[in-house]
Parts: C-alpha cells; structure tokens; sequence
C-alpha cells in the first residue's frame, strides 16, 4: 500500500454506519480529485458493501484497509456493521470497536499517513495519531447545530450558559432517550468519548454541512469549541452508484406516475419500525390517498415477510397507489425522480441532505439520537413539516396523513415546497467550493506536523 509520490496521504476511520461511511468515502472522492491519497478502514462487511463505489476512477487513490473486530459472544463478523444490526447489540458492537483499537494502531505504523480523519467516538484513534507525531481531525456527519446542543450542553451541561437557539429543542420523552443512549456510550478508558474525541481534534473539526443554512450554529460551535469548524457541504452519493435489483422495476413504476404526486417513505438503516409503528405508518399512507413507495427493514436474522407486518387487506386496498420494498431502496435514484413530491423521513442527517439537494420536501418523522433536533432544523429553515406523535412519543396515522397531503397536495404547503427548491439551487450552484476550503485546511496542517 504505497501512496504515490507528492501526494498527501490520509487515514480515515468512520463509525461501523453507513450514514458515517457513505459520506467519508464521498469525501475520499472529493479529495482524490484533488491529489490526496485515501486509505478507508472499516471492517470487512461494511467494505464489501461499498467496494462497488470505489470505480476504476478511484481504484488507485482510495485503498480499503479490513479492520478486524474481535469475535465476541452473539457478535460473528457478519454483525460488524450497523447495517441490519439487532438494536440490543448496538452496544456489543461499540465495545467490540474499542477493543479493535490496538489493530487499528498497527495499520497507522504501517501506513505512516499524512493525516488521521477519524468519527465522532474515537477519541483513541487521535490518541495513536498524536503519538506518531501524526495530525488526526475529527470529521463529524451530524448537523453543527446538534453538535453544539447535543455534545455541549446536554451531554456535558456547560455550565448552566442557555442554549441561544430556540428553535432547536428537545420534547421530554426524546431528553430522556438521548440521555440513556450517552450514558451507555460511556466506558471505563472514557468518560465522555464524544467530548474527548472532539477535544483532541488537531486546530479544526470538519462537519458536513453548509454555511448556506447553518451559519450561526457553525460560529457559535466554533466559539465553544475554541476550534474552526469547516463544513464539508453535502457529500450525497450520486444515485448512479446505487445499483438494485429492482431498480428498473422501480423507475418505471414511477414514471406512469404523474410529477411531484407520489412520496418516498423510508426510515434509515439503523431504526426498526415495531409492528405499533408499521401500523400507524400504513394507515396514514392508506389515508392520505396519495402515491407512495414505501421500504420496511427489519433487523439481520428476523425473518419477516412484508404481509405479516402490516395491517389485514393494507396492499389490496392501495393498490397500484402504493409500492412497498423489503430492506433497501435506491434512495438518491428515487428522490431525484421527477414524480416524488415529498420525503416521509427519519430525518437522519445524511437524508435531510439528499432530500435538500434533490429538492424534496420532507414529511418529518424522527425517530431517535439526532433525528428529533434534525427535524427542528428542517421546520426551522422551512423546508419539511414534522407529523406530530401524542403526549405519550406514540406516533398517529391522521397526523402522518394530514402533513402528507399538506407538503404534497395542498395550498398551505406551497411555501415548503418553494423554500426546498431555492435550497436545492442554492446547493447545487456551490458544487465545490466548501471542498476547496477543506483542502486547503489539510494542506496547511500538514505543512505545519
């Protein structure tokens, strides 16, 4: 694995998602382009589901480097992943990552990069860096807004100073389930993994996103931080990457449909709908009487069929309105269709980019972690409506059908509909340019080891 010459070689470490991976390696690419060298580590089953990215144009800049997690009790290496994973080894999986830390300081002895470019909860991977006398940076897939929020003051309380944003909050039942989700991610090596990943991050964190509509949470991020935060842009995988089975069946089931009349529903990776939440779900598409495509996952191992989760007569009755997939959609592909008039979503941060830069309205429906603070931004900006749940964090099928039919059909909609696509021009007139200030960020750093 030999870097060629003049160039400036990088490691990079992304969390074991595909909402981290995909956008580090979309930012490999960016900088490829611009003579950087790529090494990607993951461990072996995330790699084997992007190798088909990596394209013969990237095949000699972007090496992927297998990092071997240990083999623990209920966790083989088909469960190094995210991707599908049983929520109750969430946990295993993080522990397993940690224990994994001293192979991934033998690849950076063999390696010998330039720079490090580590997540979110690898204040370890910085660690091994700064020993080499190696820059390592902290590139960050969450919003700048929920970074600040999240890591410094609900996470660290920082002393008692109000959040000055209140636009961006936190209902109760969603506290209380961030709260328990921090306190798991603590261990007995680090007390707070978040805070001293970002605090180890040499002069500069980079974030994807973009000053176009997170000015103010990028400076006051920076100010806290006492670091420049330098934002990425969007980094959204080109749908020409997305290979399906079924895509062609898929494209021309949208085609017959007329434009912006049909909505794309789909909750991310790493979240399963219980059997409650697919009935809620189903019965507001059922209501809202608009067009959907509508793809259902559920964790590795479970053997589901779609009509065992949904309610009695559900796909006779929607008919030829409603398409509904099992586990994976070509989502870039669908959004950018000219039929899809809005995005029913989780509001992982890495869709709420997607739906931005093809323009689709999102029907919010945020499920946990960041999602809820995502859905804030989205309504804040004015680009999406979130479909209320009940005091009890239940969701309600007439609440999911009454903002469906307002973002897609209805007058009162018309102002979200025009906000999202002045901020997809907006984003898509950037193309580069926050790339260009991002390499120029690397390059100063390593100029300066």
């Amino acid at each position: 694995m030999e870097a060629k010459k003049n160039t400036i070689s990088i490691l990079m470490l992304p969390w074991l998602a595909h909402g981290h991976i995909s956008p580090f390696l979309e930012l490999a690419k960016k900088l490829t382009n611009r003579n950087f060298h790529i090494y990607l580590c993951s461990t072996p089953i995330n790699l084997s589901s992007i190798k088909k990215n990596v394209t013969k144009k990237y095949s000699q800049s972007i090496e992927l480097v297998e990092l071997h997690l240990p083999s623990l009790p209920n966790l083989p290496p088909h469960y190094h992943t995210t991707n599908g994973l049983p929520p109750y080894l969430m946990n295993t999986l993080k522990k397993a990552f940690e224990i994994a830390s001293p192979n991934f300081s033998k690849i950076l002895q063999t390696l010998n990069p330039d720079l490090v470019i580590y997540d979110f909860n690898q204040p370890w991977a910085a660690e091994f860096a700064s020993s080499m006398n190696i820059p390592a940076i902290q590139f960050l897939t969450f919003s700048a807004a929920i970074v600040a929020l999240l890591a410094l003051h609900v996470m660290f309380d920082k002393s008692g100073e109000k959040f000055p944003f209140p636009e961006i909050y936190l209902r109760e039942h969603e506290m209380l389930q961030i709260k328990k989700s921090l306190e798991e991610s603590k261990d007995e090596n680090y007390k707070d993994p978040f805070n001293d990943a970002l605090r180890l991050s040499r002069d500069i964190v980079l974030v994807k996103t973009s000053r176009d509509f997170e000015g103010k949470y990028i400076d006051y991020l920076s100010k806290l931080v006492s670091k420049k935060i330098v934002p990425v842009g969007s980094l959204v995988q080109d749908s020409i990457d997305q290979d399906h089975d079924h895509r062609e069946i898929i494209m021309q089931w949208l085609d017959k449909k007329e434009k912006s009349s049909t909505i794309f529903a789909s909750f991310g990776s790493e979240y399963f709908l219980s059997k409650e939440e697919m009935h809620e779900v189903a019965q507001g598409l059922e209501l809202s009487k608009v067009n959907f495509i509508w793809v259902i996952r559920f964790p590795q191992g479970e053997k589901y069929s779609i009509q065992d989760v949904l309610p009695q007569g559900f796909l006779e009755r929607v008919g030829e309105r409603g398409m509904v997939l099992k586990k994976w959609a070509p989502q870039a592909a669908i959004l950018q269709h000219k039929s899809i008039g809005g995005f029913v979503s989780h509001c992982g941060w890495s869709s709420v980019m997607e739906s931005m830069k093809f323009g689709v309205p999102i029907i919010a429906m945020p499920m946990h972690i960041d999602q809820p603070m995502n859905a804030r931004i989205v309504e804040y900006i004015g680009m999406g409506v979130e479909a209320l749940r009940d005091e009890n964090g239940k969701l309600q099928s007439e609440e999911i059908a009454k903002v469906i039919r307002e973002v897609v059909i209805e007058e009162n909609g018309e102002s979200v509909r025009k906000k999202t696509k002045e901020l997809s021009e907006k984003m898509n007139m950037k193309r580069d340019e926050e790339i260009d200030g991002v390499v120029e960020e690397l390059v100063a750093l390593c100029n300066n080891k």
